[in-house]
């Protein structure tokens, strides 16, 4: 499978909200996710992946997402997220709009960085 298939893959299936699926499809045992904020910022693991996912939907609700992308080069790919969100405990509605840079080795994703 090349790059370009696993980007375009990842895409579809994130336009359809299908983000497990996508976890479950593309991603390494070892994948390793970073965020700009958080705590913690990096997680290592794919079951980390799952919790910090699982985390994100109990405590956000979306209302809409918008995908952009892939922009691929070499065994990296851009994907440009707009979701727009609520989250549950503040109360407060927002627009997130960033930039998620993959890694592949090996026909799957084994690193990621999102970028606000």
């Amino acid at each position: 499978m090349s790059i370009t298939d696993i980007a375009n893959g990842l895409v579809e299936l994130c336009k359809e909200g299908k983000f497990e699926e996508a976890i479950n499809a593309y991603y390494a045992e070892s994948i390793v996710s970073v965020e700009p904020m958080g705590d913690p910022a990096t997680v290592a693991g794919i079951d980390a992946v799952r919790a910090k996912m699982d985390y994100f939907h109990e405590t956000m609700e979306v209302h809409g997402l918008e995908v952009f992308g892939p922009y691929v080069n070499g065994n990296q790919f851009a994907v440009r997220f707009l979701l727009d969100a609520t989250n549950k405990a503040a109360g407060k509605r927002m627009t997130m709009d960033e930039i998620a840079i993959y890694t592949i080795e090996g026909e799957k994703i084994v690193h990621e960085v999102f970028l606000f």
